[in-house]
């Protein structure tokens, strides 16, 4: 029996054996505003065959909070001290199959900016582990403000900074984005932590290249489509216009289209909540969801992909990264021992691969597929954008 089948089977199991309290559950992971499209779409999310070539490409998008539950600043700067100690003596001998080391995307709230803070990222992604990008909280906003705040805070970190992409045949300064709070393009039906509808439209046109907010599950602000690499159009006077769009590599980019590259989305039939409901794999690295190999497997099976190139598995993850709770499983044994197993099994796999990618090189990778490239991975890096000239070793 093909995989959706048993999916659905699965779920009408579910239903019938847990009753009321399974129906529950699964409501309160908010499987009924992504169910139907996964599972319609499960003839196609399928693991890789044996033999067939995979090059996971694996990026890291970190909601990187230093002020995260009101710190004060001797917790705040301790919090990034450890994120500059710890990462390179931890993660320093990896390297994946290009010989680049494990990079991290820190998305750093606007919100939250701290000279000094930022100084020491950037003197941690300057050896090679990782870039630095935009997050935002906010609420009750409109599109003016939001303008405004993008565009200084996209200023301050280039010009201050010397971070941020730039566009390789202008020097534009781009910038990846990550709403807080998840409420990208006011999808909240309440209309908090966010206020603007055509959201979209304004990262656009304020030099946004990618949004990598999704996925948000249980949370309402979960679309619709799920496990997509696609173009969202704005719609002014409508919320949440990136519930649907058009998948990369299938037609030409639609006008005002912005990319959005989702995480996998999906149910992990291997471990299910009252042993009924299946949990959840909704891309998140927190505490208790380290990474693993088992979860690999789930990743993979989504499928995140461009049509031109199905060895290419696009693999955006999520996590709080300042958050002391998580930093045991991104910072140490956990997070080391899923790096040894992807050496292990590229070293015994010779159809399989992996790069460590920032937020920036995922894009151009996206980018190169769109473009039917058929090079490798390491000559895409950077075939859009490059990184901003602080970065420069």
């Amino acid at each position: 029996m093909t995989p959706w089948l048993w999916a659905a089977g699965g779920t009408a199991l579910a239903a019938a054996a847990g009753g009321t309290i399974a129906c529950r559950a699964a409501v309160r992971r908010g499987l009924h505003r992504w169910l139907i499209p996964y599972l319609l779409s499960g003839r196609s999310r399928c693991a890789p065959r044996p033999g067939e070539p995979v090059h996971l490409i694996l990026c890291i998008g970190d909601h990187y909070e230093p002020k995260l539950g009101g710190a004060e600043p001797p917790q705040a700067a301790a919090r990034v001290r450890r994120w500059v100690e710890d990462y390179p003596k931890q993660f320093g001998e990896f390297r994946d199959s290009d010989g680049r080391p494990p990079r991290h995307s820190f998305f750093y709230p606007a919100e939250e900016y701290e000279p000094e803070y930022l100084d020491a990222i950037t003197g941690l992604c300057k050896q090679g582990f990782g870039e630095v990008e935009i997050h935002l909280h906010h609420d009750n906003d409109t599109a003016d403000n939001l303008r405004r705040t993008i565009l200084g805070f996209k200023q301050t970190l280039a010009d201050r900074h010397g971070l941020l992409a730039r566009e390789r045949s202008t020097g534009e300064v781009r910038y990846a984005f990550i709403h807080g709070n998840w409420a990208l393009d006011n999808a909240r039906r309440d209309g908090r932590w966010c206020g603007v509808n055509n959201e979209l439209d304004v990262l656009r046109e304020t030099g946004c290249y990618v949004d990598m907010t999704l996925p948000s599950a249980p949370s309402e602000t979960q679309t619709r489509k799920i496990n997509s690499i696609y173009y969202a159009v704005g719609q002014p006077g409508r919320a949440k216009a990136h519930d649907g769009g058009t998948d990369v590599g299938r037609g030409s980019a639609p006008d005002r289209g912005l990319m959005l590259i989702q995480g996998p989305l999906t149910l992990d039939w291997s471990s299910r909540k009252l042993g009924v409901v299946p949990r959840v794999e909704n891309s998140c690295l927190q505490g208790n969801q380290p990474p693993g190999e088992r979860r690999l497997a789930n990743w993979l099976r989504a499928r995140v992909q461009v049509p031109s190139r199905p060895d290419w598995f696009f693999v955006k993850l999520h996590t709080h990264g300042a958050n002391e709770g998580n930093m045991p499983v991104l910072l140490g044994e956990p997070m080391a021992r899923f790096h040894r197993h992807l050496r292990e099994r590229a070293e015994a796999d010779p159809n399989f691969r992996y790069h460590y990618v920032t937020a920036r090189e995922m894009y151009n990778l996206v980018r190169a597929a769109e473009d039917r490239w058929t090079g490798n991975v390491a000559e895409a890096r950077d075939l859009v954008l490059t990184a901003g000239p602080g970065l420069c070793l």
